[in-house]
């Protein structure tokens, strides 16, 4: 096995298309809007007999308290040689933190919540991150059934709630590729950020992601209109036969109003048009085991469109430096206050 950097986009997503275990934190275009936010990438492919088995998109993320090279989602890989692929790979990405003067490797695998998969980063010295940095549990649905069995595979209230919906003159769901409208879906973001008091994404940040995916038609935003007025909106992206409810905001005063519902059923019906088969419902917490957890609320309403969930393994940290053990203090510390 050899590792080789890929510049070529059809060759990336070539690959990809081939994978099931994936999300669109590996895509091409992932990588350039990590470029456009002043972040230094690679494009790794693991190679046995010149044949390509893996891929890591790597990402360097540079911070006072401790800069690490991240591979979000990754390594997405064909072989079930897992571990030649992660050690092999391990070796370039240590060489790279090296000479970047990086604290530490993070690794966000996409390959499934395994006692095998678990021992297998900690026989390479790696251990649990404080504050994961995308999701490891996503809740996802089988969308290559027809509508109707869709809708009966449906909790029983989502089902009435989305039919309740259609029903209302008041209600009114929109469709829109527009960049300028992300200052729209920006303001009902801040307005749920004085609710829930999180770290918010800025402005910048959401229209250098919607520019990434909006050339290959991949990312549309989806706005749910009460009497006239935008109250709730959803941001997604479709992408190698998958379809990800990435972003979302819904005005407090308005959560008794079923739009939401109608919002994230004509986001599927979407999707199915792409020709997509799954939907990706994005983060998930299972909300019997951690009631209190902030997921827990989102994670039923996901649940109640049908589906099942995906449980990856934990995100890893390799310790490079000692200044590690500062960002892991932080870390710890906003786990604990967000109550995660």
């Amino acid at each position: 096995m050899e590792v080789r950097e890929i510049n070529d986009k059809k060759i990336w997503e070539g690959f990809l298309e081939t994978c099931e275990e994936k999300t669109f934190l590996q895509s091409w275009n992932w990588g350039e809007f990590q470029k456009s936010l002043g972040n230094k990438i690679w494009r790794f492919g693991v190679y046995e007999k010149n044949e390509l088995i893996s891929v890591a998109l790597t990402i360097t993320h540079k911070a006072k308290r401790g800069s690490f090279l991240l591979v979000p989602h990754g390594p997405v890989t064909k072989t079930a040689e897992k571990k030649e692929v992660i050690k092999i790979l391990l070796d370039k990405l240590k060489e790279l933190a090296k000479t970047e003067k990086l604290d530490f490797i993070r690794i966000s695998p996409i390959w499934e919540r395994t006692p095998k998969n678990e021992k297998l980063f900690k026989d390479l010295k790696f251990r649990l991150r404080a504050l994961h940095t995308h999701p490891e549990s996503s809740w996802k649905l089988n969308i290559e059934l027809q509508e109707d069995k869709i809708m009966d595979g449906m909790r029983k209230t989502t089902r009435y709630l989305i039919r309740q919906a259609q029903n209302n003159n008041d209600i009114e769901i929109i469709q829109s590729f527009d960049i300028s409208d992300i200052a729209v879906f920006n303001k009902l973001h801040l307005e749920v950020v004085k609710h829930q008091k999180f770290v918010p994404f800025s402005l910048k940040y959401f229209q250098k992601e919607f520019s990434a995916f909006l050339p290959d038609n991949q990312i549309a935003i989806f706005f749910a209109k009460y009497q006239g007025k935008i109250i709730a909106a959803s941001y997604e992206i479709f992408w190698s036969g998958m379809a990800f409810y990435h972003h979302a905001a819904l005005l407090p005063e308005y959560k008794k109003i079923p739009a939401s519902y109608l919002l994230q059923w004509e986001a599927i019906k979407e999707a199915k048009k792409r020709g997509c088969k799954v939907y990706d419902f994005w983060g998930y917490s299972d909300p019997q085991k951690y009631p209190k957890h902030p997921y827990s609320g989102p994670t039923l309403f996901k649940m109640g469109f049908g589906g099942y969930v995906k449980e990856y393994v934990k995100t890893q940290d390799l310790v490079i430096s000692k200044k590690y053990w500062l960002n892991y203090i932080i870390e710890s510390w906003r786990r604990i206050k967000r109550g995660l």
